[in-house]
């Protein structure tokens, strides 16, 4: 690693894009600990419809931030703000590099920009407005949102349940709109990662994104995410407005059980369509996001070389000679 080499890497990209197969090669190369910027892989117990590391890929490279919460507890961006620059800390204090690999991008957002001053979270604010949910629907409450917070609105599904929820819960808290607290600034200076330094894997051929997300979605359905979901709603504690149970996946299913308790053939055809739609519309919002990043390093995921490429530009930063 030379002097100058940036504190840490990234590696983003949408969903089935190929990001844990690149970040374990570059582990296989240079010094690598990585750290998850995935809100889901943060929960215990929810392992086939994250795509979990497998036990022996967990064991070939350090990671951080995975299985660190149980699936009834909060974790925010703020929290993974604050795990995620300690880490890079650490990790830089052993000669290691940091490498954050995942696609969420609020997480992705919070560490370049920075996290404004917003109010606190109020339960009972929060519990309020999750029972005006059930009675009325998140789109009934996304148009509230519209004719409070407009500017917010026009980002958030109808469906958006905890980002609505939020939005709603500061404006009642503060009475201001959530956009109001937003400073707009593009990068934090006191950030660990600077923008340049993320490579964004992104597909030119949305059909070969398409095809890897079904096949994904079949694999975590032949793998018994069914089961997991099941075993998860006898716990007797969680719910699906917790964040965990809101995951791609995990919604789909829970809502499919809802209605019907051993789903039969015709039932998980349509669970399947439902989850590789939403998967769909997850890497949609992704690659959304990323394209706001005019620094950011592109690598076609689809390329025939997308691993030569990935590995190129990281010896370009970490190798004395690239």
């Amino acid at each position: 690693m030379t002097p100058n080499a940036p504190r840490c890497l990234a590696l983003a990209g949408p969903t089935a894009s190929g990001k844990t197969a690149a970040a374990l090669a570059l582990a296989a190369r240079w010094p690598i600990e990585i750290i998850s910027v995935d809100s889901a892989l943060v929960y215990r117990g929810m392992d086939i419809g994250t795509a979990k590391p497998s036990a022996a890929e967990l064991a070939a490279v350090p990671h951080h931030l995975i299985d660190i919460r149980d699936p009834a507890q909060p974790y925010s961006a703020a929290d993974f703000v604050r795990d995620a620059t300690r880490l890079v800390t650490e990790i830089r204090s052993r000669g290691r590099i940091a490498l954050l690999v995942g696609g969420t991008m609020l997480y992705f957002k919070a560490l370049l920009s920075g996290l404004d001053d917003l109010p606190a979270a109020d339960a009972t604010v929060r519990e309020r407005l999750e029972a005006r949910a059930r009675d009325l629907g998140w789109p009934a409450l996304h148009a509230e949102l519209q004719r409070v917070d407009p500017t917010t609105a026009a980002r958030l599904f109808p469906n958006d349940a905890q980002r609505i929820q939020r939005a709603l819960e500061v404006y009642e808290v503060s009475g201001q709109p959530l956009s109001a607290f937003h400073s707009g600034r593009d990068h934090d200076p006191h950030s660990p990662l600077q923008e340049d330094h993320l490579i964004s894997l992104e597909p030119t051929d949305r059909t070969w994104l398409h095809e890897r997300i079904a096949q994904r979605f079949d694999a975590m359905l032949a793998a018994g995410l069914v089961d997991e979901v099941r075993t998860l709603r006898q716990r007797g504690d969680l719910h699906p407005e917790l964040p965990s149970m809101r995951c791609v996946g995990y919604r789909q299913v829970w809502a499919a059980l809802d209605a019907q308790p051993q789903p039969d053939a015709v039932a998980l055809a349509e669970l399947r369509d439902r989850g590789i739609f939403a998967t769909r519309q997850l890497a949609k919002r992704q690659l959304t996001w990323l394209r706001s990043l005019p620094a950011r390093q592109v690598v076609a995921a689809d390329a025939p070389n997308a691993l030569d490429q990935v590995m190129a530009l990281a010896a370009h930063w970490l190798d004395a000679a690239p």
